[in-house]
């Protein structure tokens, strides 16, 4: 027996008489139609929207585009011939709109509009994630995320220092408020410093904290990071670039469990679990006599490594996509998707700069897309660039091109390894050892 097809919701936001007479028609080819005000429609779901567009909206657009940006789907304007004389009316509805019409309706156009909106707004849908809890800012389904979350769950709970090395951008900082928000400190504070951006004559101040009077400048008493962290978490991003001499009093706190301010002579007990983290080769600056040797044990009772973004096979669109919709809003242009010429660059590139690059540059592509895709320019990328790979036996160029072949396939198609297998054109089977030979997911 064959199963009728899904109801398609349609959203009429502001309906007018025509939008009315309209809806009968809609509802005979399969449309389950709803229509509410602009006021209430942040609390319907639908598949497309169709949104009578009146100058109020133009004089507060600023409620017409939280709607469209929070529904994730598209959605088609209707316009009347005063609405289609303001000012800059044909900006606003192409940026925001995937299509539009004019009163009195053509019905047959309007259900071809509405069938390719819901096609349009399916496809948009595959890789638009939505964070709503934030266990799930550690974003992808790569094999090393995967890792990196089960990884984090078992040294969270424990009160163990805790090293996080990785290149610059991988996301440090954000596995250390990870290992805060799921440990039993969570409700206590999470204090961050950079010991890389702070002056080197005002870094012991900022940990330790100074008395008034303690040097020019001290016209009041101050409490430092380590004593503000109290209870909670503090987190040493960038530990590598500590002083020496700094190195030495760190080292006294996590021995002793508490400090002195700067100008004074009182013990103040201090309890906090000590996060660090690094971009730095340690163990080769304590050959250098860059770093101290205890203190690096001190710090280094568990570890974690973040993976580059290059390793994170699979991850590159999602990530992208968040990124798309997160910088929305602060551009004030609705998230677009990527063309597969831009995905195609992507893929290529090699993320020296990692998930703080990827994120950077969507941002970009946002501002500078002048179309309802970003493109490969939008992004600072070009489209074919080929890096020449050095010289080898014919071996090596068929296993490179085979793992290339994997990583290309798995950055489009990551959320159906069905059609990644198809689009290969080998079996599921073949997919998966080869993934398995590659050591990819």
């Amino acid at each position: 027996m064959i199963e009728a097809p899904a109801l398609r919701r349609l959203l009429v936001v502001d309906p007018c008489d025509d939008c009315h007479r309209l809806l009968p028609g809609l509802r005979s080819v399969g449309w389950d139609v709803d229509s509410c005000t602009l006021e209430n429609a942040a609390d319907r779901t639908c598949d497309v929207g169709l949104l009578r567009l009146q100058p109020f909206h133009l004089e507060r657009p600023e409620a017409v585009k939280e709607l469209i940006s929070r529904s994730g789907t598209e959605w088609i304007a209707v316009l009347d011939q005063e609405v289609l004389r303001l000012q800059n009316v044909g900006d606003f509805v192409c940026e925001w709109f995937f299509d539009f019409h004019t009163l009195p309706f053509d019905v047959a156009r309007v259900q071809v509009t509405l069938g390719r909106a819901f096609g349009m707004a399916r496809l948009r849908g595959q890789g638009t994630i939505h964070i709503d809890q934030p266990e799930h800012e550690l974003l992808g389904d790569s094999k090393p995320i995967r890792e990196l979350r089960k990884l984090l769950s078992k040294l969270a709970p424990t009160e163990s220092p805790v090293l996080i090395r990785g290149e610059s951008g991988t996301g440090k900082e954000l596995v250390a408020r990870t290992l805060h928000r799921q440990s039993q400190r969570h409700s206590k504070p999470f204090v961050a410093i950079n010991c890389g951006a702070i002056p080197e004559h005002l870094i012991q101040s900022e940990l330790f904290g100074h008395e008034k009077g303690a040097f020019t400048g001290a016209h009041q008493r101050k409490i430092g990071r380590i004593e503000a962290a109290n209870g909670g978490t503090l987190f040493l991003d960038e530990i590598g670039d500590l002083p020496l001499e700094l190195q030495a009093n760190l080292l006294r706190f996590l021995q002793e469990k508490h400090i002195e301010h700067v100008g004074g002579s009182q013990q103040i007990p201090v309890d906090v679990r000590v996060l660090a983290a690094t971009h730095v080769d340690l163990e080769a600056a304590i050959e250098k006599k860059r770093f101290r040797e205890d203190l690096y044990y001190r710090l280094n009772v568990l570890q974690v490594v973040t993976a580059p973004l290059r390793e994170r096979h699979g991850d590159l669109s999602m990530l992208a996509n968040h990124f798309s919709h997160f910088y929305s809003h602060e551009t004030g242009r609705r998230p677009r998707s990527f063309s597969e010429d831009a995905l195609i660059a992507m893929g290529k590139h090699d993320w020296p700069g990692n998930v703080r690059e990827l994120a950077n540059r969507v941002r970009r592509g946002l501002v500078l897309a002048e179309g309802r895709q970003i493109e490969a320019r939008d992004l600072g990328l070009i489209s074919q660039l080929t890096i020449a790979a050095p010289m080898g036996t014919l071996e090596d160029y068929k296993t490179r091109a085979e793992r290339q072949a994997l990583c290309d396939v798995l950055n489009r198609h990551s959320d159906n390894l069905s059609i990644a297998a198809k689009v290969l054109g080998i079996s599921r089977p073949t997919f998966y050892r080869l993934l398995h030979k590659h050591q990819i997911r």
